[in-house]
């Protein structure tokens, strides 16, 4: 059954304005997912976590309406046994292998699902009723990457080679860092590893990691032993999985050429929907987090608990999945240079912290964004190094002022300089050493 075209932009998300920051920069795209198991007895409280968390702050919302979840309860064959995912349970970490299948099976699901086809209609506003009247643009392009209207205009840019460079330069910049997080949770209480202890059995779960699969309407299965309500004890085990947006200039030179149209042209929007080739997402990159030793401060709902917890978990795979995949790594702007009554400069503030996985022992490039006014290319010039400074590191971690923690109340964290040249407001800070500086 061919996809109508209705059907494929119900499954895209509709765009929302993009809001203007302070200090306008790139940040890399990113979409979440979740396979939620029903089978499990937190399943659907894990759920509801993950679908009332935002994306985090520093990436640009690239959800695709209704394709958030996969229902584990309605996948088969991954398992050589079972239907659904290679699942994490008490006592049992996954191996090798069944993560590595777990990884390219969720590939291979969202590839048969046109997941990069959808974000890719999102990048270029795809809108219309049908075939016939249905249009691209090139207004989030514009927007998220600061191009001026004349710089990312298809027609106008494709006569030229600085027009030519310049949607290089937002297929590399833009597109190019778009993710996927797919996300698999266990959950681990205390009454199981005192049921376990007593009768060697395990009970958990497994969440958080590819997309859509409907809705289950399955009811959730009890699992062994009665687990209180106050969830003392209750920690996460969250395996996470990367996937990237494969563009580059032949994909690109397909697109403009033969799918692209800022007026109707039903051909070339048909084209573009019957097109299973063309668009594709290709897994990158895998990391996984449990702290055993996880202890919440303050008075939590048995909700508002698994919400903080996930979301805390899901934060450190971040940090731990941009330190490990270059393209991966969050750029934060210097909100501002911080000096004393007498003018003496005592350090740098920028808007990220613990949430970032900040220490005082990271380190942190300063570069400065240069586009050329010939070509449209961006560069990136290295300006200095920085580092956190002892004490005034901004605790900014999900409910942390709730919690009352210390730094939580900061409103940004100060970085000292250790070498280099002036920095200045709107340059940028990426951690460890960045490929892309060219000197």
């Amino acid at each position: 059954m061919k996809q109508t075209l209705l059907t494929f932009l119900c499954a895209c998300a509709v765009l929302a304005a993009y809001a203007q920051s302070d200090l306008n920069y790139r940040r890399n795209s990113l979409a979440t997912m979740l396979v939620f198991h029903p089978e499990d007895e937190f399943g659907e409280e894990i759920y509801k976590a993950f679908d009332s968390l935002p994306i985090p702050d520093k990436y640009d919302d690239h959800t695709i309406e209704g394709a958030r979840v996969i229902d584990n309860s309605s996948i088969w064959g991954v398992q050589r046994k079972d239907s659904g995912y290679y699942k994490a349970t008490y006592g049992h970490q996954l191996t090798a292998a069944e993560l590595n299948k777990n990884a390219l099976f969720t590939e291979k699901l969202l590839n048969e699902a046109e997941m990069a086809k959808q974000m890719v209609a999102k990048w270029f506003g795809l809108t219309g009723n049908s075939v016939e009247d249905a249009t691209f643009n090139t207004e989030l392009i514009q927007s998220r990457g600061q191009y001026n209207a004349s710089d990312v205009d298809v027609a106008v840019a494709m006569q030229t080679t600085r027009g030519v460079a310049s949607l290089s330069d937002a297929g590399e910049e833009l597109l190019n860092n778009t993710f996927v997080l797919v996300n698999d949770i266990t959950y681990v209480t205390a009454e199981q590893e005192a049921e376990a202890a007593k009768i060697a059995m395990g009970v958990i779960g497994g969440i958080f990691d590819a997309l859509t699969g409907g809705k289950s309407g399955q009811q959730v299965a009890q699992a062994a032993g009665k687990i209180a309500d106050s969830f003392t004890g209750f920690k996460v085990k969250t395996h996470s999985y990367l996937y990237q947006l494969d563009w580059n200039d032949s994909i690109a030179a397909i697109f403009y050429q033969f799918h692209y149209t800022d007026k109707p042209d039903p051909a070339k929007v048909q084209a573009f929907m019957e097109d299973k080739t063309t668009y594709r997402l290709k897994y990158v990159a895998h990391e996984y987090e449990f702290d055993k030793k996880s202890v919440l401060k303050g008075k939590y709902s048995r909700t508002e608990l698994v919400r903080t917890i996930c979301a805390r978990s899901m934060d450190k795979n971040i940090v731990a999945l941009a330190k490990q995949y270059e393209d991966f790594k969050v750029k934060t702007p210097v909100f501002s240079v911080l000096t004393n009554e007498r003018g003496k400069i005592e350090g740098y503030a920028a808007k990220i912290g613990m949430k970032e996985g900040i220490s005082e022992t990271s380190k942190f490039q300063v570069v400065q964004r240069i586009q050329d006014p010939e070509t449209g290319k961006t560069t990136y010039k290295y300006i200095a190094t920085v580092k956190p400074k002892k004490g005034h590191i901004w605790d900014n971690r999900y409910n942390a002022a709730l919690e009352e923690a210390d730094g939580a109340t900061l409103p940004y964290t100060t970085f000292t300089k250790t070498a280099g040249g002036e920095i200045l407001p709107g340059m940028l800070l990426i951690e460890g050493k960045y490929r892309k500086i060219t000197e």
